[in-house]
C-alpha cells in the first residue's frame, strides 16, 4: 500500500501531474507487487525558489524542471524490485514525454503498525497481522 507524494515545480499541468501518479502507479503494480486497487497520491506543488537542487549530482537535471517521487511503502522488497522500479518508471516518464533526467526517486519503507487508514485502527491491528 504504497502512499505517493509527487513534488512538481508549480507551472507543471494537473495533466502531466496526474500521468506521472498513473505511470509510478503503473510501475509500482508491475515491479513491486502493489496491488492495484492501492492508488493513493499527494501532488505537492512548489515554487522555483522553494527548491534547491544541486544540477549535476549523480547525472545532469534542470532544477526548474526537476521532480520528487517520494514513495512511502511497506518493507519487503528486494534490491533487484527497487532498481527494477526505479528504471521502469524513468522508462515510463520517457513515454509520456517527461524528461527522466529530471525526476529524483526515494523510497521509504515501513510496517504494518505504521499506517491507519480509519477510527479501526493501524492496518496491523485491523488486518490482525
Amino acid at each position: 500500500m504504497p502512499f505517493n507524494k509527487i513534488h512538481v515545480p508549480d507551472q507543471l499541468s494537473v495533466e502531466v501531474c496526474h500521468a506521472i501518479n498513473d505511470t509510478l502507479h503503473d510501475s509500482l503494480v508491475e515491479t513491486c507487487a502493489v496491488n492495484p486497487d492501492d492508488f493513493f497520491c499527494l501532488i505537492c506543488r512548489y515554487q522555483a525558489n522553494d527548491m534547491i537542487f544541486h544540477p549535476t549530482f549523480m547525472g545532469k537535471r534542470d532544477p526548474n524542471s526537476t521532480i520528487v517521487i517520494e514513495i512511502a511503502l511497506l518493507g519487503g522488497r528486494s534490491d533487484e524490485q527497487k532498481e527494477a522500479l526505479f528504471s521502469d518508471v524513468r522508462d515510463r516518464l520517457s513515454s509520456i514525454d517527461f524528461n527522466p533526467d529530471n525526476s529524483i526517486i526515494y523510497l521509504v519503507e515501513n510496517n504494518p503498525i505504521d499506517w491507519s487508514f480509519s477510527a479501526a485502527g493501524s492496518v496491523k491491528s485491523v488486518l490482525n497481522l
